[in-house]
């Protein structure tokens, strides 16, 4: 889930010849929760800056409709040492640089999550 559909693409493309399979794409809070209500994916990705929504709300909006759903992961253009008590405040698994996001560090967040 992000508000600009170019790094979507981009971060599609990176994520799929890592591996992983990106099932869907939100720009806004009610097209996320309904993709994911349909989707019912492993993994979401939510920017904690969304324009004029809060990532944060959305994954507290994720936990509490699906408490055994996907893993959520916060991503931002902002370091984790710049975001690291909203990450920590927040139920999501982990936290990803949006410069280093990669399927491999998606992989090691969730892997982290579940230990």
């Amino acid at each position: 889930m992000d508000d600009n559909e170019r790094f979507l693409a981009v971060a599609r493309s990176s994520l799929e010849r890592g591996g992983l399979e990106v099932v869907g794409t939100a720009t806004t809070t009610t097209e996320a929760l309904e993709t994911i209500d349909a989707l019912k994916p492993d993994v979401v990705l939510v920017d904690i800056a969304l324009g004029s929504e809060s990532g944060l709300d959305l994954v507290r909006r994720i936990v509490a409709a699906t408490p055994s759903g996907p893993h959520v992961v916060l991503i931002s253009t902002h370091r984790e040492e710049d975001v690291a008590e909203l990450v920590s405040a927040s139920p999501a698994a982990g936290f990803v640089w949006k410069a280093d996001l990669s399927a491999r560090a998606v992989r090691d967040v969730v892997a982290a999550g579940e230990q």
